[in-house]
């Protein structure tokens, strides 16, 4: 499948990269057909709408920068998305980078969850006050987090 992206232009993908989040993103529920694929820099992906390439979120594994964290969600939102055990959940957390050169952070309040085996996602909105909407992540990689 060929899409239309933000950072790369038209690019083609695999069917197995499509992700669907029924109730879409939080200020962007229209949209809810997207694809995930890898960024030129590891830890990054792309999380691409396939309606509107203008629609991209850079996205990361929170545990790589936040051993602790800790992505309270219940059965019950889980299982929206088919979750039915621990192992089909994969958890990424949306990645703002400014362009006045500030620091890179992560929605760690806001994880994106993906059940990896039917590729349906979620946003939940975690309760815990921990967990801030934009966590520094070079900060956090260097303990001062």
């Amino acid at each position: 499948m060929k899409v239309d992206t933000r950072a790369f232009g038209l690019i083609e993908v695999d069917d197995k990269q499509k992700v669907i989040i029924p109730q879409g993103l939080f200020g962007f529920e229209e949209y809810t057909e997207y694809v995930l694929f890898d960024a030129e820099h590891e830890p990054f992906y792309w999380l691409q709408s396939t309606k509107e390439k203008e629609i991209a979120f850079i996205l990361i594994n929170p545990f790589l920068f936040r051993k602790d964290y800790e992505a309270n969600i219940t059965n019950e939102e889980l299982s929206e998305i088919g979750i039915k055990k621990p192992d089909d959940v994969i958890i990424f957390s949306i990645v703002t980078i400014p362009a006045d050169g500030e620091s890179m952070t992560a929605n760690l309040q806001g994880p994106v969850i993906i059940n990896k085996e039917t590729m349906t996602a979620m946003q939940a909105i975690l309760s815990d006050p921990k967990w801030k909407t934009r966590h520094d992540i070079m900060a956090e990689l260097n303990g001062k987090g």
